[in-house]
């Protein structure tokens, strides 16, 4: 060979990763699918993932069954693997549990308690295959001692890990065989959900999928399609059962005008926030049916909010000043009334309810409420003692370039405010309400200089358009401006 050859054969030799042992190992042992199942009682625990991975990926059924069997951790993450259109290695390790369900003791080696079809990140995978340098307790799962340290066990309940998307009508087919799974061995099998999302099935299929589910696991729930209110106050029902729900998102909700008939459902519903102890954030979109007793719900929380968003829905002056006083939001880091009229509202219970949240609120959303000058004077001077508040948001507001000035005089002093969305000043548009590019412009020109006087560095979106953060709703063509003022110490 020429040297000219033999450098390039060098050359690629060094680029290229050679196959790990581990790696040659496994490969050499799946080509015997009969050797790798009789070695498997014997397989060192390190060689499992990757072997398992080779095996589930090349379908060998077989060897998947057996490794399930003597699977050496807590828990099995299958759901990174699970390819939809190939589901028969997922029913062979459905098969291997059903072996294992039906075994008195459990084998010595097998310390197998959770099944997770979650899609929750190849962390585990990627550290036993030797593609992550992250210690495996990163994933949660720390590789139990050789089996011959170990007693044997008598089964417990499996746990099932999976998420709930319900967005068809129909259920599909793999959740299908899953429901229909666990129901024939419901006395041994839990099913878990952490966060459950709807956005499109009959509430009929709905208590069809949650009725094999353990209510209790479920921390998280979003409800992104419209109901009646008569189907939300059926979803309570089940909802009051979720007493580990941590954050609850409900869509906009459709009232009847048989106005009895709806406080029934009304009082149906809130009753049930009883019952949820852990709940920290809450978002209602559009909650008309909350007008004029938000206090049926608000006396019903148990547990302080983190967040609170309640949008693009009418409230009265009763409704404001219960939540003003209600002592679960307190400590609300995040306070989200965007889309709620405010234009007739008091000031004083604007102050009261800012005055209430003061000391921990970040995020403050007051975009498109119809805020005046004067509502907005009023309330600057208990605005400027929210010293942690970090987002604040009025787009959608109309106001003047007077009360804008005022404004950034107020805040200049926060120390964490580090996104400000403001309206484009009221003197930026016609009287019929066209916006004029030039004088915005100008009155740009005139802000940057009031922060320059201020004598603080800041970067504030001004915009004739809702905040580009908290959605994407807009009333006019033209794109967010952005601008910056760094100003030298």
């Amino acid at each position: 060979l020429s040297k000219k050859h033999l450098f390039g054969i060098r050359v690629r030799m060094s680029v290229q990763t050679p196959p790990r042992l581990l790696d040659l190992a496994g490969a050499s042992l799946l080509r015997d699918e009969a050797s790798a199942i009789s070695a498997v009682e014997d397989l060192p625990t390190e060689l499992f993932p990757p072997l398992f991975m080779e095996a589930f990926h090349g379908r060998h059924i077989e060897t998947l069954k057996a490794m399930v069997q003597a699977w050496p951790f807590v828990r099995l993450p299958l759901g990174d693997l699970i390819d939809m259109p190939h589901v028969g290695p997922l029913q062979a390790v459905l098969e291997a549990l059903d072996v294992l369900l039906a075994q008195k003791v459990r084998p010595r080696r097998c310390k197998l308690r959770v099944l997770d079809l979650q899609d929750t990140g190849q962390t585990f995978w990627s550290v036993w295959s030797g593609a992550s340098t992250h210690g495996c307790s990163s994933s949660g799962m720390v590789p139990v001692a050789e089996h011959r340290s170990m007693t044997q066990q008598p089964v417990a309940p499996l746990e099932v890990f999976i998420e709930l998307c319900l967005k068809k009508r129909t259920l599909d087919n793999f959740l299908t065989y899953l429901i229909r799974w666990v129901e024939q061995r419901k006395a041994s099998i839990h099913l878990c959900c952490k966060k459950l999302k709807i956005v499109k099935m009959s509430m009929e299929n709905i208590m069809t999928v949650l009725s094999r589910v353990q209510l209790d696991c479920i921390q998280e729930v979003q409800v992104n399609c419209t109901w009646h209110l008569s189907t939300l106050a059926v979803f309570a029902a089940l909802l009051g059962q979720m007493g580990n729900v941590q954050r609850l998102f409900l869509s906009p909700i459709l009232v009847s005008a048989f106005e009895e008939l709806e406080q029934q459902h009304v009082v149906q519903i809130t009753s049930q926030f009883l019952r949820l102890h852990h709940l920290r954030d809450l978002h209602l979109e559009s909650p008309s049916f909350l007008e004029g007793c938000l206090d049926q719900m608000l006396r019903c929380l148990k547990t302080p909010l983190d967040n609170l968003s309640i949008t693009n829905c009418r409230l009265t002056d009763s409704d404001l000043l219960h939540l003003s006083q209600c002592p679960n939001i307190c400590q609300l880091k995040g306070l989200d009334l965007s889309g709620v009229t405010l234009t007739g509202f008091s000031p004083e219970l604007l102050q009261v309810l800012l005055e209430q949240v003061a000391a921990s609120l970040q995020e403050l959303n007051l975009e498109q409420c119809g805020i005046s000058d004067f509502q907005l004077e009023s309330i600057l001077p208990v605005l400027s003692h929210c010293s942690q508040l970090r987002t604040l948001s009025l787009c959608g507001n109309l106001l003047s370039m007077t009360i804008m000035e005022k404004l950034l005089c107020h805040t200049t002093d926060m120390p964490h405010l580090s996104e400000e969305f403001y309206p484009a000043p009221q003197e930026s548009y016609s009287p019929h309400g066209a916006l004029h590019l030039g004088r915005l412009a100008q009155l740009r020109d005139e802000l940057i200089e009031i922060m320059r006087n201020l004598g603080c560095p800041r970067a504030i979106w001004l915009s004739s358009s809702p905040c580009p953060r908290w959605g994407n709703k807009t009333f006019y063509q033209e794109e967010p401006f952005l601008y910056h003022c760094y100003i030298s110490a």
